[in-house]
């Protein structure tokens, strides 16, 4: 996931084409010579005379054209995509608290893989660094007959103060390269393939290095999981772990960069009413969204306190909830409005995740509807415009996800107050975005 920067940082270049090695065989061409994929300089974005050490050609597992004849349904256990309908990570990325929704979308794309049409399964992908909406990415799946998973492209939007400042590292099989193995169907250790194979755009070469573990999950041990390690298109490697029931389990490590599944249904979930410590906490905390003060930061925290001696909590979890808990209590004593605001959203979204164990997805994703339109409400009145075109695409991205099960009348209330607010975001006009989210509200209450 954090590695979709690092492609992105270095992919529009072209500088990693294919090339051959001039240290190899002769001029009469008798015998072939290797691949040689050029190492990128990540911080010039232009590539060197280096080639990347990739694996022995032997040793790939992703050779094979595959057979796509029930490509949308993606049964993998190590790449469950249509049977895990949303996985929640958390971790740290430059140093800053990273939270990503990876959310299952209704319907299928068609692509064409030469002359033959495959359909494929949408994934968002959806990071926010500090809160915020940092990068976009619609991910197309497709599952071959033998049980291998296969990595069809990805249209990808990277944010900078809410507005999208690129889309590098997009790309479409069929057209900027091959379609790229993402899961074998049956990974052995030794195992390699290439979850993404356009050098000149985006590369990934994966080498698996363990079977058969056992990960400690959010909710007690995970058997069954594969660490893998990536070769990245600067030289670099970084290890990952895949987990059944989640697909990718976590990236990098706590004294770095990280990026861990914080939960996941319907994996997590655990049917039955909502325990009466978590609505306590949602309350506390949906009052300390609403306004920080050293009163409702305080309550906040008793609530905290509260159920996380009550309830199993993920580990991933108590440690963002500490983390931001502790900086919206150091705000609110700075007197730092916009350090508060920011702290009370990441509280208020690590709540609303921790309701994926008891409630229904549609009814947590109305929930988050309801925390970026009053979210808007706050960053509107502050006059934060790049926090307000955030929120707004915010909205639009978490609305991609609800509107397929809303009523057509009430999808339309909806789709025309997001555009309103579309309007005052792209016109940078926050007066007219604080005057236009009571409608967005009074809409999604009429979704409700």
């Amino acid at each position: 996931m954090n590695n979709r920067n690092l492609a992105a940082a270095v992919g529009v270049v072209l500088g990693a084409a294919v090339a051959t090695s001039a240290c190899d065989a002769g001029s009469t061409g008798e015998r072939a010579r290797p691949e040689c994929v050029r190492v990128v300089d990540e911080s010039t974005g232009t590539k060197t005379g280096e080639c990347m050490p990739l694996a022995p050609r032997k040793d790939r597992v992703d050779l094979a054209k595959p057979a796509f004849s029930r490509s949308t349904s993606i049964t993998n256990p190590l790449h469950p995509s249509t049977e895990v309908k949303q996985v929640i990570y958390g971790g740290q990325v430059d140093g800053k608290p990273f939270r990503t929704e990876f959310t299952l979308l209704a319907g299928t794309k068609t692509i064409t893989l030469k002359g033959e049409q495959v359909k494929a399964r949408t994934m968002q992908y959806m990071a926010l660094s500090d809160g915020r909406i940092a990068e976009v990415a619609l991910d197309w799946f497709a599952q071959a007959d033998d049980g291998s998973v296969w990595y069809l492209g990805e249209d990808v939007f990277n944010y900078r103060d809410g507005v999208v400042a690129d889309t590098e590292g997009t790309w479409l099989a069929g057209k900027t390269g091959p379609a790229a193995m993402i899961m074998p169907a049956r990974p052995e250790t030794g195992d390699v393939y290439r979850p993404e194979n356009a050098p000149d755009v985006v590369f990934e070469e994966v080498t698996v290095k363990a079977t058969g573990q056992t990960v400690d999950g959010p909710y007690g041990p995970v058997k069954g999981a594969i660490t893998v390690n990536e070769l990245h298109m600067d030289g670099t490697r970084e290890d990952k772990v895949f987990a059944p029931g989640y697909g990718e389990f976590s990236t990098g490590n706590a004294q770095g960069d990280l990026e861990a599944v914080s939960l996941a249904v319907p994996t997590d979930a655990k049917p039955g009413p909502l325990p009466g410590d978590l609505t306590a906490l949602s309350a506390a905390v949906r009052a300390a969204h609403d306004g920080p003060t050293d009163a409702t930061a305080r309550k906040a925290r008793a609530a905290w306190d509260a159920y996380e001696a009550s309830d199993r909590v993920p580990r991933l979890l108590v440690r963002q909830m500490e983390h931001d808990l502790d900086a919206l209590t150091r705000a609110v004593a700075a007197q730092d409005a916009g350090a508060a605001r920011g702290a009370a959203l990441r509280v208020a979204q690590n709540t609303v995740d921790l309701r994926l164990r008891y409630e229904p997805l549609v009814s947590v994703e109305a929930d988050r509807m309801d925390l970026w339109a009053h979210q808007l409400t706050i960053d509107a009145d502050a006059g934060d415009k790049g926090s307000v075109a955030g929120d707004v695409t915010s909205l639009e991205l978490t609305w991609d996800r609800v509107r397929p099960g809303t009523s057509a009348d009430k999808a339309a209330a909806v789709d025309d107050a997001l555009r309103e607010l579309r309007e005052a975001a792209d016109g940078k006009d926050t007066a007219a975005a604080a005057k236009s989210a009571p409608r967005l509200l009074a809409a999604l209450g009429a979704a409700s």
